[in-house]
């Protein structure tokens, strides 16, 4: 865990232990690439601007996710947050200088196997900012796994599905892919799925879908950097089936090339 490059201190995480205040994003970085790297910096550079109306220097976020990445066991997951330490509670709108703590761990393994999924109506703050208040998120997968299932799926006052707490989700209309239209953070690897499902002849749509509709779709599977595409067992207690079109979006998405930071 590094802060600029350098060891951190305890006293710089307060702020953000204790607030929570910034955003981040999180790559799997194989031999120094990372799928969909400029997707990545240039959501960072968007939620800086949001949460702290600052200019990230891109060029400093490459050098030290290198930096982390080298001193590693590839592959690994590589973790940037951009915060301010010095961020006053009392006076947030003061202004900021956000910094730059880059964590890593170990990649999986394996595979995860397909996943349950319980609905929970929940909306995350600024849904389009991925931002480090995971406590909301935390809670509803916490909720999901006591009531049996693996995780929790997002829906809206209007019963909408939306997200996860760390994952897109797509579902398997016939042939077609569709993303759930609604408040979300659209994931770079959910971007990335639909571009492959193109590539594939799969055609890619948008549109609001309820719980129960949800339920009774062809297919269903989650995105993110970590796990890549995983496969969705059930929801609410509702089995869905196992196309075949999910394995080969899934192994079309390892292939594509990851971008050399």
């Amino acid at each position: 865990m590094e802060l600029n490059g350098r060891p951190v201190s305890a006293g710089e995480l307060s702020g953000l232990a204790l607030y929570g205040y910034g955003h981040f994003t999180t790559m799997l970085v194989t031999d120094l690439r990372v799928r969909g790297l400029g997707l990545h910096t240039e959501r960072l550079t968007r939620d800086c601007a949001e949460l702290f109306d600052a200019e990230l220097d891109v060029s400093r976020v490459r050098e030290l996710v290198r930096r982390a990445a080298r001193s590693h066991t590839s592959p690994c997951v590589v973790r940037v947050t951009v915060y301010d330490p010095a961020l006053d509670l009392g006076r947030p709108g003061a202004r900021s200088l956000p910094q730059i703590l880059v964590t890593t761990r170990p990649a999986p393994t394996a595979a995860p196997p397909p996943v349950r999924l319980g609905t929970r109506e929940f909306t995350r703050d600024a849904p389009e900012v991925k931002g480090t208040g995971l406590f909301g998120a935390v809670r509803q997968r916490r909720a999901a796994q006591r009531d049996g299932y693996d995780d929790a799926l997002f829906m809206g006052v209007d019963g909408r599905v939306s997200e996860g707490p760390t994952w897109n989700i797509g579902f398997l209309d016939g042939e077609e892919l569709v993303w759930p239209q609604a408040p979300a953070l659209e994931g770079v690897t959910s971007r990335l799925v639909g571009g492959v499902a193109r590539a594939l002849g799969v055609p890619v749509s948008t549109r609001p879908l309820a719980a129960v509709a949800a339920t009774r779709m062809r297919g269903a599977f989650l995105t993110n950097a970590v796990s890549g595409v995983r496969p969705v067992a059930s929801i609410d207690g509702v089995d869905l089936p196992a196309p075949e079109l999910v394995p080969r979006i899934a192994e079309a998405y390892r292939q594509l090339p990851g971008d050399p930071l």
